[in-house]
């Protein structure tokens, strides 16, 4: 199986299933009928079971369509990222969107337009072109004989995977109902409502519509505490289940670009060592479930303004070259942590002393130890946490 078509193939959480199946307890939870549009009643077990059964198969049905995510976090200094949907950090600001076309494992086509240019992943039987219209470069993808743990590129978040991510995250400490009927996409969709009740936690609820027909994710929702409308949503904005045509599948460089071989664009490997390094060996992770807070080392430099956009990003490999509209990646970086680092509140308690900084769903606790203490918790938690030392 070529390595990219294994990509995009999406995963199954019938674990996590089970799991949230289990925090649902023995009482019904009927869907309810005054929706429009009506699908037939579930309980919210039933419609766990059907999912289960359904994604276990591994399968994707044919199918193109069209994802928009929007994120509203409320993180400062993000501004300058709105519409950076080619880059991981672009992500967490404005709205961005993704065009999918799926035949089969094998044929698989992901766009991802920006401003000015176009970012394409085309799968294609044995073939697969990573197109970047901004460069003017189709780069050739290698498709080595043992292909590696399956990946997406960076900044693709799908419905499915933000489902499977909600799933993994409930613990005892969740309810689960099924919510009115919705429809997206113009499609007719269960909405599974999956709500922590750990005081702990930043988050109201999350959201998960479901596809009446196919059991496919059509859209995730996650809602913060005292908030009307969503912090992040990912969803499709139009989709259609059925084969897409051909020549969606078929790609020629066009006259005068750059042809090379490679990989899919990804962190450079000094950069994964060094995360792989941190997350192995160095992060540690307190609580579970939607109380986890993670508790790792600040890069190299300390906890003072400028310190976290120098040294620390070169070492780190994140000093990309300039982008679309001029700003690598590493200056996209530079400029959120001095935007985020004047934004934080000096907070000092048993633990220590450092800055917290508080978004609608995530708050980070950086201590002038050189720690830096995060999750989707209240601050209370992290300063607990960091106690543990």
């Amino acid at each position: 199986m070529p390595k990219r078509a294994r990509a995009v193939r999406w995963g199954v959480p019938v674990a996590a299933i089970a799991v949230v199946a289990g925090a649902v307890g023995a009482g019904p939870v009927i869907a309810a009928v005054q929706g429009d549009p009506v699908l037939p009643e579930l309980t919210a077990q039933q419609l766990l079971a059907d999912v289960g059964t359904r994604w276990q198969s591994g399968k994707l049905p044919p199918m193109s369509g069209t994802i928009i995510e929007t994120a509203s976090l409320g993180v400062p200094g993000l501004s300058s990222l709105a519409g950076e949907a080619n880059t991981p950090l672009g992500l967490l600001a404005g709205s961005h969107q993704v065009k999918i076309w799926y035949g089969s494992e094998s044929q698989v086509r992901i766009a991802l337009p920006g401003h000015m240019s176009e970012h394409d992943l085309i799968v294609n039987g044995s073939q697969t072109w990573w197109w970047d219209s901004a460069a003017n470069t189709a780069t050739r993808i290698k498709t080595p004989v043992a292909p590696a743990a399956p990946t997406l590129p960076p900044s693709v978040i799908t419905p499915q995977q933000a489902a499977e991510q909600a799933l993994a995250a409930a613990d005892g400490d969740t309810a689960i109902s099924v919510g009115n009927d919705a429809t997206v996409a113009g499609r007719a969709a269960y909405e599974l409502v999956i709500t922590p009740t750990t005081p702990a936690s930043l988050i109201k609820d999350i959201r998960v519509a479901i596809d009446g027909e196919t059991l496919i994710p059509l859209r995730v929702q996650v809602y913060a505490k005292g908030a009307a409308e969503p912090a992040f949503e990912v969803g499709f904005d139009s989709v259609t289940f059925s084969r897409p045509a051909p020549e969606n599948f078929a790609f020629t460089p066009p006259p005068g670009a750059k042809v090379e071989e490679g990989e899919l664009p990804a962190l450079s490997e000094k950069t994964a060592a060094r995360i792989d390094h941190t997350a192995g060996e160095q992060a540690k992770v307190i609580g579970s479930g939607w109380s986890t807070v993670v508790v790792m080392p600040l890069p190299e430099g300390g906890l003072t303004e400028g310190a976290l956009t120098e040294g620390a990003l070169t070492e780190g490999g994140l000093t990309g070259g300039e982008g679309e509209r001029g700003m690598g990646a590493g200056a996209q970086l530079s400029a959120v942590v001095d935007g985020v680092f004047k934004a934080a509140t000096p907070v000092s308690g048993t633990w220590g002393s450092g800055r917290l900084i508080k978004t609608k769903l995530v708050s980070v606790l950086l201590t002038d130890d050189g720690r830096v203490v995060a999750g989707a918790v209240t601050p209370e938690v992290l300063y607990e946490a960091a106690g543990r030392k």
